[in-house]
């Protein structure tokens, strides 16, 4: 690999709203430049070790998605082309923006993911072995590992900086954000999965689960974030699907399930990432972008 790996951003002569664990963002009053970088986090601890292209990919995934979805939810985006960008910005640091930036309306964040799964694993999984539910909905009895569920649930979870997200039900929601948003939110999310999931199918993905976040824009519930994209979901190959088991994926669950077999405690400081794990890890990503939108990356960002 031969990419320059991007761990993090620093551009002081700019404002730093945010650094995230993935991604850093900047407020330019009305905007926010958003960077994605290399960096990844698993169980909500980042790894010293950076994946190459990963921050690319998730930008231009997302760049993908949000024109692809503009028909169902408005959203953030504005531009990723940095010749768009304000002068001062594209003038010193159009190498590091190419291709990993946007450029974004400033919104005000709903409290909560809105996860989606259509099948059942992850987190999921767990609590349904335990309950026969899922954030408070009822599943049949005899369910397996990475089946399909009956049909797409809505199933959202606390957005914590520092600690696990946790799993909670819609009565949760609504006393979160009220009821209007908080029914708004679910059927939007169920819309726009399905919609994806259709999509994806074609293209021999199968989107087991993701998740969304919302803003509030001039009064309007729209988009925002990351969509759709490998750090956010679980993408299968069609090909390979065989329900009673784990499922090959093209997103970071390669990685998580490399660091479950070190024994890792999931604290602080994760161990660093082999060469290997990072070569398979970045082509898994690659591949992803390849097989959704129909193209390789386009690795300066430009068109």
């Amino acid at each position: 690999m031969s990419e320059k790996i991007l761990l993090t951003s620093n551009f002081k002569d700019l404002v730093l709203f945010r650094r995230g664990k993935v991604r850093d963002l900047y407020d330019l009053g009305n905007e926010l430049l958003i960077i994605s970088c290399d960096r990844i986090s698993c169980f909500d601890v980042v790894l010293p070790s950076g994946i190459p292209y990963k921050g690319k990919v998730l930008t231009q995934l997302s760049c993908f998605w949000f024109g692809f979805l503009k028909g169902v939810v408005k959203n953030h985006f504005i531009t990723a082309d940095v010749r768009e960008y304000p002068a001062k910005i594209r003038r010193r640091y159009k190498k590091e923006l190419d291709g990993r930036s946007m450029l974004v309306l400033k919104t005000k964040p709903l409290p909560v993911e809105c996860v989606v799964r259509g099948y059942l694993a992850g987190s999921g999984w767990k609590e349904y072995k335990e309950k026969q539910s899922i954030c408070g909905i009822n599943l049949p009895a005899g369910l397996r590992e990475s089946e399909k569920l009956p049909t797409a649930l809505f199933t959202p979870s606390t957005k914590e900086d520092k600690a696990h997200d946790v799993n909670v039900d819609q009565k949760y929601v609504e006393m979160l954000v009220g009821k209007e948003t908080s029914d708004k939110i679910r059927k939007l999310s169920i819309e726009i999965y399905m919609r994806a999931s259709e999509y994806a199918a074609k293209r021999g993905i199968i989107i087991a689960d993701t998740k969304f976040e919302f803003g509030v824009y001039n009064g309007e519930v729209i988009l925002i974030d990351e969509v759709l994209t490998p750090d956010s979901s679980r993408f299968w190959p069609a090909d390979h699907y065989a329900p009673g088991k784990a499922q090959p994926s093209f997103d970071k669950q390669f990685v998580r399930d490399y660091l479950e077999e070190l024994g890792w405690d999931k604290t602080p400081p994760a161990p660093a990432l082999p060469a290997e794990i990072i070569k398979k890890t970045s082509q898994k990503y690659l591949e992803a972008y390849r097989r959704l939108t129909g193209k390789n990356l386009n690795i300066d960002g430009q068109d």
